[in-house]
């Protein structure tokens, strides 16, 4: 049997980091990066198997620290389209590498941990590429808080998601407090959707006794100031509680973003969240004839289009710590668990507020963000892939390419002369979703391969997906490491009420 030196080279490429362009061969071993030498010096080397990039950019593989798969039906109406399977599926063919999904807890669930074993039977054995979980906190019990430290310190889940609307998921000011709390003296890293929920059901009630029910009425019952508010209030909280770090997530608005931009500068631990439906689509795809709208209702909505400039900017500028998909897919075309459950008789174009909330977009976030030209590609390289696994505990092992410290988690994109120039289909695409909101884009690349722990898992070429549903692993993290954040907090001391 030939023994090889290395696993598989990567030669002729133009290695891109979050810190640096410089034209490597890489070369893989026992599912790790072990060498960057220079270009072409590995094209004969010892190795399994050896791919040509061509002059391509070859880089990390992305990591999605939002996506939502195959969650219980927590509203009412509509389920997730994607499994574990299609979901993770469709995260390879698009560069991504890693994801970071949700273990939603009830209300009526009083445990954590219950809700993080239910969700890994339903990932297990399920997933293409390499998965952690974030607890997504519907009810605080003092039970669900205690467990707190174990989700830190044996499961290792580091991360949990809270909600300041929906009636299923929304928790009071007061409850937000004790989560930050006991989440500061764990290292569990808070993420938060703020809208103001109690102002959005009001404005519902508003427009629906205007007999208001289209699709684009969605984003008037989120005009921007909901988000804006709801994201000082978070601000606010975070502060009481000796400044504990949080981060908002799904961005869209610039007063949002105006007051984050703030907070940072006077050295709160804040961070920023932001997502390709704000780059890419305004309010105006709400406003479709008939119930095609509803393609592209998310929340917070998408705005106009001085809005996404501002978004652009925010993350040039380090505003925005990351890029996710905030992927959360449910079928158009499905009157039972899609899009088209809230339509009827008497309201044959749907009513906004039962439309299933969410869109697509793991496959399309990296292929997006790369091919506008928007941003410098090692600011793409952050806040896509090094600045998620630094965020959520997952770094230098995920988002780098250090020799003997990183998994060999790479994508090879194509070279300038062979570049694709895509027009954006569903039928290209690989989630179980039936349509993209994407539809018709173009896109300059995307990904030539996919490589996972030093195994190609999609080669666009010659077979498209050629991984395995079972090759993915969960991953235990630790505490975030981005801008030694815990750090910070642990020199603040303990919180002291009586400091107040």
């Amino acid at each position: 049997m030939e023994s090889y030196k290395y696993d598989l080279v990567i030669t002729n490429g133009i290695c891109v980091t979050a810190s640096d362009i410089a034209s490597y061969d890489v070369a893989v071993k026992d599912e790790k990066v072990v060498l960057l030498a220079p270009s072409g010096s590995l094209a004969k080397a010892n190795a399994r198997r050896v791919i040509d990039a061509e002059g391509g950019y070859v880089t990390p593989g992305g990591v999605d620290c939002h996506v939502h798969l195959e969650e219980p039906a927590l509203f009412g109406r509509g389920s997730s389209s994607d499994t574990y399977e299609t979901g993770t599926r469709s995260a390879i063919a698009g560069g991504c590498t890693t994801i970071v999904g949700f273990a939603p807890q009830p209300k009526s669930e009083p445990s954590l941990l219950s809700a993080l074993a239910q969700t890994h039977v339903r990932a297990r054995g399920n997933s293409y590429c390499d998965y952690g979980f974030h607890l997504l906190v519907g009810n605080p019990s003092q039970q669900a808080l205690e467990e707190l430290e174990t989700l830190s310190r044996d499961e290792g889940v580091t991360s949990l998601k809270i909600y300041m609307t929906y009636t299923a998921l929304q928790l009071r000011d007061d409850q937000i407090l004790s989560v930050l709390l006991k989440a500061r003296q764990n290292k569990i890293f808070t993420m938060i959707h703020a809208e103001n929920g109690d102002v959005l059901n009001w404005l519902t009630d508003q427009l629906e006794a205007q007999k208001l029910f289209d699709p684009k009425y969605h984003s008037h019952s989120r005009p921007p100031i909901l988000e804006a508010e709801a994201t000082n209030r978070a601000i606010a909280l975070s502060s009481l509680i000796s400044n504990t770090p949080i981060l908002l997530v799904h961005v869209s608005d610039p007063g949002a973003t105006l007051r984050i931009r703030q907070a940072q500068t006077s050295g709160q631990p804040i961070y920023a969240e932001t997502c390709p439906q704000y780059l890419f689509l305004t309010r105006d795809d709400l406003d479709h004839p008939g119930f095609e709208g509803a393609k592209c209702v998310c929340s917070p909505p998408p705005r106009d289009k001085a809005s996404q400039e501002t978004i652009w900017t925010g993350l040039r500028n380090g505003t925005f710590a990351v890029l996710s998909s905030d992927h959360c897919p449910f079928n158009y075309d499905d009157a039972e668990k899609g899009k088209k459950t809230c339509i009827s008789d008497e309201f044959p174009v749907g009513r906004f507020k039962e439309i299933p909330n969410g869109i697509p977009g793991v496959e399309t976030r990296l292929p997006l963000v790369f091919s506008a030209g928007r941003l410098p590609l090692t600011k793409v390289v952050e806040v896509v892939s090094t600045n998620p696994a630094k965020l959520y505990g997952l770094y230098p092992r995920k988002g780098a390419l250090i020799p003997g410290v990183s998994d060999a988690d790479i994508v090879v994109w194509y070279p300038e002369s062979k570049k694709p120039n895509l027009t954006i289909t569903n039928s290209m695409l690989h989630h179980a979703t039936d349509y993209t909101p994407y539809e018709g884009r173009k896109v300059g690349n995307w990904p030539r391969y996919t490589i996972l722990r030093g195994k190609v898992v999609w080669d666009r070429d010659n077979g498209g997906v050629v991984g395995d549903k079972s090759y993915g692993q969960f991953l235990k993290r630790g505490p975030s490491t981005l801008d030694g954040l815990w750090e910070t907090v642990e020199e603040q001391g303990p919180f002291d009420v009586a400091s107040l």
